[in-house]
């Protein structure tokens, strides 16, 4: 195997706690003891490039770059994109059908400065605080403006079972998930592998050269694209049969003693 010169990190449950919307302490001294051993480090994430904030706020440092949205959008250090790719109009049509027949379905409509949802409803919000997570209260548009206005993601607030039909319904598109409570839908040939090559080729750098941290549903292309792939300790099963590697989970130093375990921190 070549020498680790790259690791790519997932935010949420991997470098952000569930439990405190921090980065712990040890995450932070092994960021800063592989930057100090030469690698390049990397964010790859579901999150458009609008929602890093709480990551920004929890953590003062300079990544090289940030894969974002599930691999539709890389940017460098500067948060300046050098891709982007759009989930095809051709087949927001079919999206919008397929919306009128499922009316217990919220979708998030994911631009690239501007997020709207296309209805509320009480069930996905009692489903989401269930799940701990925030709730999906963004302006309310006409989901038509899909038509018009480049669309990179979807949240779709939809159970897993419905996965399938949706995907035989909507061409060209296809969900990723890390929990059951929504789906991102990306282009069907996007992902954070493809965002993560992307990436990698920017910087002269090859896959086996790059270890990558992930725990949801939505890393597990990357943990197995990734010379390395290590799973959280909190990552569901799914995920941690993919890896090569599971650590301890966020809040158990988990990053920390994976850096450790292979060695990357100089």
């Amino acid at each position: 195997m070549n020498k680790i010169k790259a690791a790519f990190f997932d935010i949420d449950g991997t470098l952000l706690s569930f439990a405190t919307r921090r980065v712990p302490a040890s995450a932070v001294r092994a960021l800063e003891g592989m930057r100090g051993a030469g690698l390049k480090l990397f964010i790859a994430s579901g999150r458009p490039p609008m929602y890093l904030g709480d990551l920004k706020s929890a953590l003062d440092f300079r990544f090289d770059g940030y894969v974002l949205t599930n691999g539709q959008c890389c940017t460098g250090a500067d948060g300046v994109p050098f891709y982007n790719q759009a989930l095809p109009k051709s087949s927001v049509p079919a999206l919008l059908r397929w919306l009128e027949a499922h009316p217990e379905v919220v979708c998030a409509f994911c631009e690239a400065d501007y997020v709207y949802d296309n209805r509320r409803s009480e069930a996905v919000d009692a489903r989401c605080r269930a799940g701990g997570m925030g709730l999906p209260h963004h302006p309310v548009e006409d989901p038509a403006r899909a038509l018009t206005h480049t669309t990179y993601q979807l949240n779709a607030y939809m159970p897993p079972e419905m996965d399938a039909s949706f995907a035989a319904a909507v061409p060209g598109f296809k969900a990723v998930r890390w929990n059951d409570v929504f789906a991102d839908v990306i282009p069907a040939d996007g992902g954070k592998t493809e965002g993560m090559a992307r990436m990698l080729a920017r910087f002269g750098l090859t896959r086996d050269e790059c270890i990558a941290f992930g725990d949801g549903g939505n890393d597990i292309e990357m943990l197995k694209a990734a010379g390395i792939g290590v799973a959280m300790g909190n990552a569901a099963p799914a995920v941690q049969a993919a890896a090569d590697y599971v650590t301890a989970g966020v809040d158990e130093d988990g990053i920390w003693k994976a850096a450790q375990h292979f060695g990357l921190l100089g």
